[in-house]
């Protein structure tokens, strides 16, 4: 494989690190900052936000630029963002590091894919889109659990000087390991966003919002639910984070595969047994060894949705596989913003640090809702298949 794939790994890593790996710090972020649990979740739905943008606009814009330089400016996002997050002195400036490192984020998986796979013979791409989106997975594993260790003992601010050294190794790294490649130039615009016109591409942003929301609105506030209720300290969240990592990673496989046999059966079944765990989580969140096989489930329902979601997008925008790429990044990260917000609103108005676990639940079960909605209108009779 050609090296150029493993700076565009390394990033991936970075990306997917900033984007979760101040969850298991917000209580610390809270206390400095004197702030409430639910305006320390804006951290989370707030860089969501500005994902969602990025990954329309900042895709669209940089179409017409070669992709090498687009990568190249899209990391300068992340690197001053991040810098502006380790330097902040309160939560606004904070807030404004996330925003910026974020714009980046969706735009980046999209030209970068394309990238990876211009890279290597036509037999190969898949494989390296894969190892692109390895760097990912990763940091879910591994990245979000080292870093709320880092962040515990060290002192959050650390991570954030950590995530900029990678930006700026990334930036070096595509600079020097990928070659010139040509642009998009010859793309209509205003025939790709056409898209929008069709009820299917509606149906499927819908469902990944809510997919989403569901799983990271609970996920966002795991580290209260574990410490308020559980009884764990701050000191273990980092290794039950690796729990849900390691959900993430088993989901994420098997949904590509269960993905291709029936697309809404496998959408449907998981979102409603992700509602089901959820629930259940809420109820059982004070013992221990229950929370423990819980967080395992929710890390692999929630993940397993995304390969599906992905293909159900794919298939009624294959058209325009860059806007659709970009618009289901973008609902995803919506999603992440209306969970986080949702579930944030439930835990400041008194209803217990459990409440977003159930929260989560409500919109996975509206979640699986959708899908007989889609089928219906595809088939004219409410099919799951």
């Amino acid at each position: 494989m050609p090296k150029g794939l493993f700076a565009l790994a390394l990033a991936a890593f970075g990306i997917g690190l900033t984007e979760f790996g101040i969850v298991g710090l917000l209580p610390s972020i809270s206390s400095e900052f004197n702030v409430t649990e639910q305006v320390a979740g804006y951290l989370v739905s707030g860089y969501a936000v500005s994902v969602a943008v990025g990954a329309i606009l900042l895709t669209l814009m940089m179409l017409k630029l070669e992709r090498k330089n687009a990568l190249t400016i899209l990391t300068g996002f992340f690197i001053i963002g991040n810098v502006t997050s380790a330097l902040s002195s309160n939560y606004e400036m904070l807030l404004v590091g996330r925003i910026i490192a974020a714009l980046c984020h969706g735009a980046f998986f999209s030209i970068g894919a394309v990238v990876a796979s211009d890279m290597v013979e036509k037999n190969k791409k898949g494989a390296a889109i894969s190892l692109m989106f390895a760097g990912l997975t990763i940091s879910n594993v591994v990245g979000v659990p080292l870093g709320t260790f880092v962040g515990i003992n060290f002192g959050w601010r650390v991570i954030f000087w950590v995530l900029s050294i990678i930006g700026v190794l990334c930036a070096i790294g595509i600079q020097t390991l990928i070659p010139k490649m040509g642009s998009n130039k010859n793309t209509n615009i205003r025939e790709e966003v056409k898209v929008f016109s069709r009820y299917q591409v509606w149906i499927s942003a819908l469902l990944s919002v809510l997919s989403f929301s569901g799983v990271i609105g609970g996920f966002t506030y795991i580290a209260f639910t574990l410490t308020q209720v559980s009884g764990f300290s701050s000191q273990n969240i980092p290794w039950l984070l690796v729990l849900f990592g390691v959900g993430t990673f088993i989901g994420n496989i098997y949904g590509g595969k269960l993905a291709d046999k029936s697309l809404n059966k496998y959408l449907f079944f998981t979102l409603l047994l992700l509602a089901i765990v959820m629930g259940g989580f809420s109820i059982v969140a004070s013992s221990k060894l229950f929370s423990v096989i819980c967080l395992l489930l929710m890390g692999a329902l929630g993940l397993a949705t995304a390969p599906g979601l992905q293909v159900r997008m794919m298939k009624f925008a294959s058209d325009a596989p860059t806007v659709a790429s970009g618009t289901n990044i973008a609902a995803f990260n919506i999603g992440n913003a209306l969970g986080a917000y949702l579930c944030g609103y439930a835990l400041s108005n008194g209803y217990g640090f459990s409440s977003p676990l159930m929260v989560g639940a409500l919109l996975s079960l509206l979640a699986s809702s959708v899908v007989i909605l889609g089928s219906y209108h595809k088939n004219k009779k409410t099919v799951i298949a």
